[in-house]
Formats: structure tokens, sequence, C-alpha cells
């Protein structure tokens, strides 16, 4: 059973069918598998990504450091507001990131996030590093070792990692394991690689999987449904 976890969402599984803004009634059932969790006494530290309303990457028109900021933003709005709902399902929740955001966000702090995780409250890490360059994935491996998780869960629009784009190639074979070298090397696109470097230095192992099956944050914990398993060499 894991002690403490980091649990990394998509924005855009958050939006569902939509794929903007978010969907109320995936929200609430992700806030209700983690309040399960939490009643399972596993610390439970999330981080969102900001594609359901952000992609800088796609922002080619403008400078890159400020449509980084604005990603960094959007995931600052997908965490007050999944933390809002977290706390209607009587969850305790904090938001910390690494930057000041007025009195909206706590800044980030290891001995307070593994404080309020010990009090069984869920901690959002939101505004990835604080840094332009880099994605919400590395900033939740950046977390993860920094508050020394056993395992990191990726809820991700897609059931796992593909040796190819399968919205392009039918074909595409989902990967049931693979190393983060092996990801590396291959250039996939589906992780970021520089967090896929930090995760493989850091000994620090990810599954990948789907949100949109029911309870799938809670079966994935428990190892009980299928997706890619990203392991350090």
């Amino acid at each position: 059973m894991h002690k403490r976890i980091l649990i990394k969402l998509s924005g855009e599984a958050l939006a569902g069918d939509g794929g903007k803004g978010f969907n109320h009634k995936i929200v609430i059932e992700v806030a209700q598998q983690l309040k399960q969790l939490v009643e399972e006494n596993i610390q439970v530290s999330v981080v969102i990504g900001g594609g359901n309303f952000w992609r800088g990457r796609s922002s080619s028109d403008m400078d890159r450091t400020k449509a980084d900021q604005i990603g960094m933003l959007a995931t600052v709005m997908n965490a007050i507001y999944v933390a809002n709902v977290c706390r209607s399902e009587g969850i305790g929740t904090v938001v910390q990131t690494p930057f000041v955001v007025g009195t909206m966000t706590e800044l980030f702090s290891k001995d307070k996030a593994l404080e309020h995780l010990a009090q069984n409250k869920v901690v959002f890490f939101a505004g990835g590093t604080g840094h332009p360059f880099f994605s919400t994935d590395t900033g939740a491996v950046l977390r993860a070792a920094e508050i020394e998780v056993d395992a990191l869960f990726f809820a991700k629009n897609i059931d796992g990692i593909y040796d190819s784009d399968p919205k392009l190639n039918k074909n595409a074979i989902r990967h049931d394991r693979i190393s983060f070298k092996e990801i590396i090397a291959q250039n996939l696109k589906a992780m970021d690689l520089t967090a896929a470097t930090l995760c493989n230095e850091q000994k620090l192992q990810i599954i990948v999987f789907s949100l949109e099956p029911y309870n799938a944050i809670l079966k994935a914990v428990h190892g009980e449904i299928a997706g890619t398993t990203i392991y350090p060499d």
C-alpha cells in the first residue's frame, strides 16, 4: 500500500468531451476518489495541467515566455477550482504555488506541504515550476521528488504510452511497461523528456492511465487498471 503519492491530472481529461473548461461531473468524481484515498490513509498531492484553457507550446505566434506564463496561470485556476470541489466533498485542501498569487494560494514549501499531508489534506501544486520552458509533467516530477512520494500516477485522456500517436496511427501499440531511457531514446511525445530524465535520475515510477473509466484513479492506485508503467533503469 502506498503511503504518499502524487497524481497528475490532464486538464483536457477534466474537460471531458467538450475539450475546454470543466466537466463538473468528472471533477466531482475525481474529488470523491481523492477523498477515498485519503480515508485509506494515503497522503495525496495533485498537479493539474492547463490544457483545458491554454496550451503555450501551440502558441507559436507569441513570445514563448509569455505563453508559458499564461499556461502557469491556467494551472492555478484549475487547482483552485478542483480544490474547491474537493472541499465541497468534505476534504481539506491547500493550493501551493512557486510564486505569490495574492491570498488565493500558499507559497510552496516542502515542510508546509508535508505538514498539510500529515493532517490528511490534499495538496495541489499549481503554477508548474514557476519558470517558462518547463511542462507541468516536469513540475509534477519535481514536486514528487521533493516530497518523496512512493509513486506518481498520470491520469490522461489516453490510456497509456504508445509507440506512435494512436490518433494518427490506428495500428499504434500501447506499451504495458517501458523504461524512461526507452522513452528518451525513442523521443516519444507522450511525456516531456525533461520530466522523464528527472524521474530516471530520482528512481521514480510513473503509472500512466486514462481518467475516463469509472473510479480510474482508485483502480490505478490499487493496481487494478490497464495502462503503462514507466520505470527507472
